[in-house]
């Protein structure tokens, strides 16, 4: 049984691994542990520090900040140094740190401003006479890295200022990379290592998230790469001011920034409560992945200097300031094995099997890798160290390999050739598309995975039939495809291991209520190459019943509004299979409904108009309003485009979707404009 560390050995030990870790974080943008692993390193370090004063050490890491600069850029000393701030892991935490600057004011009512903590590179930017001279790092907090050559290919930077700006002034804020402009990267990396693979040459690393992937671009020696990187910047602070204004408030502050042409994010909020504190940051908790650029919590700064004064500094951080983590959305684990599975049309994805790990609020065990060449482009291997992500309710995904961690005699992963199910028929990858499939159509993961598809929320919705009970149904020989399962009975479910006679009885009840299913429901349900719910629902009310349907030519399906060509032969071609047209005999003769079609009585007002409807309205649901629009005619998409007539703001609405609207000028509309939208057709007057 192994001894547990004296505490002496362990804060060493800690203290080691930290300083290692803020190297390769900060020095070199390459981490080997995730935020959250690191966090709780810190947290332990400073708890133990905490119950042993005897050991504590001004050097120690857990009082420092960054990383000391490395040698590839010219040392730049900060006239103002740039402090970190102390974390809030939780609701609580939040509200401790509330407390003590209560407590630390006085009787004095406190305003705070509430920022997006973005997720990007800590930079100061100075500027003397009008004219950007420097810009460096953060580093240590004391010392940074001169990165001016690279910092000014950033568009959004002012080169030069106003004639009445000060004759010194440093800004302090954020340097990142944007989503799409990560994902333009992570394809052009992608995409040119399948090309070093068929050359037989050594793949690049793929970058795995934005953070990494910005502060890499910003380190590069040649200023013309930084450049093809599109980074972006967020101004958040002031450092040395020399011949400026005299400041009382952070939020005047950030206002001087914007006047003299700094980006100043819009989302950031002044609030004169901390229950608005506590909402801002639930609020972008939730809503987080509707930006344009990735943030890992929120920052919360006491808005008055003079309580700044009051308040003041801890060795490290400041007083008057906390930022708020979220919850962790990577994390670093060991990939054990890569297996493939056989979807519904025969499409096989390798999947990677993980060393469990608890991310984005659950324990992700598998992950996608999407296809084959993303796994060549990655290049991950059984047994590497991996960063695993899961965004909100996004699948789990491997991002990319820990290359440091790479055990010597790693091999890259083949594909295979055959399906691993028992017909065993040769896997096949058409030169003109990304996926491999299994192109034989009795190949039983296929069958599975249809019946699976077939009674699933978005398709027939039949309670109780879950993957389990499908295999268990396909091994017993009792369904061979989705036509068979309205001639199951409870006897012969009862054979079934595991089946008792009520859950019996609920499965066949939940299989007969979906003969009722609405036809779009039905038509989804079935699985057609292409055929989603949005086209499903505008086939139903074109044609009205399955029979039309099933009957009708390419050219007529391809005249549906949001079917189309591919679509539209996808369909055709589905009916003219005669395995297919014996499952629609079979629905047929146990009743499904062919032509369940709601026909509304609303006036038609909204025949050809886009209504797009973010955040939360009084009186509709989410469901309820896209059935108004719908049934006025319109359509309900669920993003904003240039073809968008109106988009109806409701409480806590979608960053991202607002701002698409202002900027292609598309009229916002509030709930009681939503309403006389809906009745007349016309944007209301006034």
């Amino acid at each position: 049984m192994a001894r547990t560390p004296s505490p002496k050995k362990r804060i060493e030990e800690l203290r080691s691994q930290v300083r290692t870790h803020n190297e390769l974080y900060y020095g070199t943008d390459s981490p080997e542990v995730s935020d959250a692993e690191y966090d709780a390193m810190v947290r332990e370090l400073r708890d133990l520090e905490a119950e042993h004063p005897e050991y504590v050490d001004a050097e120690s890491p857990s009082e420092t900040v960054g990383a000391a600069a490395f040698t590839t850029f010219d040392p730049v000393v900060h006239a103002v140094p740039m402090t970190s701030l102390d974390n809030a892991m939780d609701e609580d935490e939040l509200r401790a740190w509330g407390d003590r600057v209560a407590k630390g004011v006085g009787d004095q009512p406190v305003r705070y401003v509430c920022e997006l903590k973005i997720d990007g590179l800590a930079i100061s930017i100075r500027y003397e006479n009008g004219v950007m001279v420097q810009a460096a790092t953060r580093g240590d907090g004391k010392v940074g890295e001169d990165v001016t050559a690279n910092v000014a290919t950033i568009s959004s930077l002012p080169k030069t200022l106003v004639k009445t700006a000060p004759s010194v002034i440093e800004v302090r804020g954020e340097i990142y990379m944007s989503t799409a402009a990560f994902e333009k990267l992570k394809a052009e990396r992608e995409a040119e290592n399948v090309q070093r693979i068929a050359n037989n040459r050594a793949t690049l690393a793929v970058p795995v998230n934005p953070r990494n992937a910005g502060a890499g671009s910003l380190r590069q020696k040649d200023s013309t790469i930084t450049a093809q990187r599109d980074l972006s910047l967020w101004s958040y602070q002031l450092g040395e001011v020399v011949g400026g204004p005299e400041f009382t408030s952070h939020d005047a502050t950030l206002q001087f920034l914007g006047r003299l042409g700094f980006p100043v994010n819009p989302e950031i909020t002044v609030v004169d409560s901390f229950e608005d504190v506590v909402a801002f940051c639930r609020k972008w908790q939730e809503h987080r992945h509707e930006l344009g650029y990735e943030i890992d919590g929120a920052v919360v700064k006491v808005d008055d200097l003079g309580q700044r004064e009051q308040l003041g500094f801890t060795s490290r951080a400041p007083r008057w300031a906390i930022a708020f983590k979220f919850p962790p959305e990577e994390k670093f684990t060991i990939l054990k094995d890569i297996q493939i599975s056989v979807g519904r049309t025969g499409r096989v994805t390798p999947f990677a099997v993980l060393e469990p790990v608890f991310v984005g609020g659950s324990t992700v065990g598998m992950a996608t890798l999407h296809n084959r060449d993303q796994v060549a482009a990655k290049d991950v291997r059984p047994g590497d160290t991996v960063v695993v992500r899961k965004a909100g309710d996004v699948i789990p995904e491997v991002v990319g390999p820990v290359l440091s961690k790479r055990p010597k005699n790693s091999q890259q992963w083949e594909f295979p050739t055959t399906c691993p199910c028992n017909v065993g028929s040769t896997l096949v990858k058409l030169d003109d598309q990304a996926d491999t499939r299994c192109v034989e159509p009795s190949c039983p993961f296929q069958r599975d995975q249809r019946i699976i598809y077939f009674a699933s929320r978005g398709g027939m919705d039949i309670e109780g039939l879950g993957e389990r009970t499908v295999f268990a149904l396909s091994d017993a020989g009792l369904v061979a495809d989705v036509g068979d399962l309205y001639s199951l009975t409870a006897e012969q479910l009862l054979t079934l291991e595991g089946f008792a006679e009520k859950g019996a009885q609920n499965l066949i009840s939940g299989i007969q209520i979906s003969r009722t299913r609405p036809l779009p429901k039905l038509l989804t349900a079935l699985g057609i190459k292409h055929l989603g719910p949005a086209a499903a629902d505008s086939l139903s009310s074109h044609f009205g019943t399955l029979d039309v349907i099933a009957s009708a030519s390419e050219e007529e399906l391809s005249s549906v509004d949001g079917v189309g060509g591919v679509i539209a032969a996808s369909i055709a071609s589905w009916f003219s299979k005669v395995e297919n047209i014996n499952i629609i005999e079979k629905l047929r003769a146990a009743n499904v409904e062919f032509g369940h079609v709601e026909i509304s009585d609303a006036p038609q007002t909204l025949v050809g108009k886009a209504v797009v409807v973010t955040g939360t309205l009084a009186n509709y649901s989410r469901e309820g309003a896209e059935v108004a629009i719908k049934s006025r005619g319109g359509k309900s998409p669920g993003s904003v485009s240039a073809k968008t007539f109106a988009v109806v703001l409701g409480e806590s609405p979608g960053a991202s979707k607002v701002s698409k609207a202002e900027q292609l000028g598309i009229p916002v509309l509030d709930e009681a404009g939503f309403e006389v939208l809906l009745e007349t057709g016309e944007l209301p007057t006034n």
